[in-house]
């Protein structure tokens, strides 16, 4: 198939063409696409922003990643942002930086994947830039959201006792990472291989199309529970547990046993000779959410669908800590991403 140069349209004329017949949903856009400035009005809400800057090379391989799968994660891991402060996200702006290599037809394919997650989560599309890049492909994101002042949950708000709690399962989108990446290097060493991804391919989805966690911001607000401190989990458990501690003062007690993992994530580790409770606690890139709360809300916290209790807060000179499954007591590091490691 043959490929349209951006040339052809130039910069205004692409950003029309990719941004053609977007209509607001949220009735606080104004004014979206199409001036120097979106026109955003949030009345008595706070409003809440998040950027996300991602990197060819760096966040991403498009050796194995769909450019729409892209795009739908580049706008999702920003609403998880807005999640994880008990907010709503309502808007995004979308710049790219893009080489020569490019097409048309593939920004098309980058954009179906932003509007579709724009569509699943109710956000608008208000705005953007787009730029030439001598280095691939580099996407920056910005979302706002709203929240009332007195639902938005910080870091810095875990008090001892509190009940630590973690959405979904963990290490899957780590594990899925490795399975491309090891199908990668054989099919580059063989090009009539095929990938071995039969069987796998929830580990893959949770790697190359995640999902935030609306669903549990709803559970929640329907239970009548605030959480007291909330992240989510983007750099791995570990890292997420100690920017909360360092944050709130406090320590924390974490157990094995109550770590949930899924079996798909379990049998691939084994095989590929890998500790799953390390793949967990230090993965990344599930973008579940981690969040303490009272221990009077237990009780409410039982009932809802996919939120597991994995300790407790403790005092700050207790230290942030695992207990093993025989009852020894792990310090944990923060092992997790680190963008500025070689």
């Amino acid at each position: 198939m043959s490929k349209t140069e951006i040339a052809t349209l130039g910069e205004f004329g692409l950003i029309k063409h990719l941004t053609k017949d977007i209509k607001p949903v949220q009735p606080s856009t104004q004014k979206g696409v199409g001036d120097d400035a979106a026109v955003m009005h949030y009345a008595d809400k706070r409003t809440l922003v998040t950027t996300d800057l991602l990197l060819e090379g760096i966040h991403f391989n498009l050796e194995y990643v769909p450019l729409k799968h892209l795009g739908y994660k580049a706008a999702v891991v920003n609403f998880s942002d807005i999640y994880a402060m008990n907010g709503t996200p309502t808007q995004i702006t979308v710049s790219l930086g893009i080489s020569k290599r490019f097409s048309i037809e593939d920004l098309e394919e980058l954009y179906a994947g932003i509007r579709l997650a724009c569509e699943k989560y109710n956000v608008d599309l208000v705005g953007g830039d787009t730029s030439a890049s001598m280095t691939g492909l580099t996407i920056s994101i910005t979302c706002l959201g709203t929240a009332y002042d007195s639902d938005i949950v910080y870091r810095n708000g875990a008090k001892v006792n509190d009940l630590i709690c973690v959405t979904g399962n963990l290490g899957t989108a780590y594990m899925g990472l490795q399975l491309l990446e090891r199908e990668r290097i054989v099919m580059n060493a063989n090009e009539n291989a095929t990938p071995a991804f039969e069987g796998r391919e929830y580990l893959l989805e949770r790697q190359l199309k995640p999902e935030a966690r609306r669903d549990i911001i709803e559970q929640l607000h329907k239970a009548g529970i605030k959480p007291t401190a909330m992240m989510d989990i983007s750099d791995g458990l570990s890292s997420e547990l100690m920017h909360i501690c360092t944050q709130s003062n406090v320590g924390c007690s974490i157990y094995e046993d109550k770590l949930p993992i899924d079996y798909q994530a379990a049998a691939l580790a084994e095989e590929m000779n890998l500790n799953i409770v390390t793949c967990a606690l230090n993965g990344g890139e599930d973008y579940e959410l981690l969040f303490t709360c009272n221990l009077e809300d237990y009780e409410k916290l039982i009932p809802l669908e996919d939120v597991y209790l994995i300790g407790h807060i403790t005092k700050s000179e207790h230290g942030v800590n695992l207990i093993g499954r025989n009852g020894e007591e792990l310090s944990l590091q923060a092992q997790g991403w680190n963008a500025f490691k070689k």
